[in-house]
């Protein structure tokens, strides 16, 4: 039954410390944009552009020939 005098405070700190981060993370944005970052990796072509700038690649070594 002790311990039951420690339990509950420390729960209740607990619970304020969590509902603090999430009103913070509520506070500073970090929901604004589910979509957002979704649809980016799908519209990503980084990798064309780079390619188009080394040149062909070999198939054998994986890497951009000299031309």
């Amino acid at each position: 039954m002790d311990i039951l005098y420690l339990l509950i405070p420390l729960s209740l700190v607990l619970v304020f410390v969590i509902a603090a981060m999430f009103w913070w993370s509520l506070k500073s944005g970090q929901y604004e944009d589910l979509e957002g970052p979704g649809h980016r990796i799908l519209m990503d072509d980084d990798t064309g552009d780079a390619q188009a700038k080394s040149g062909p690649v070999d198939p054998d070594q994986g890497v951009a020939r000299d031309k």
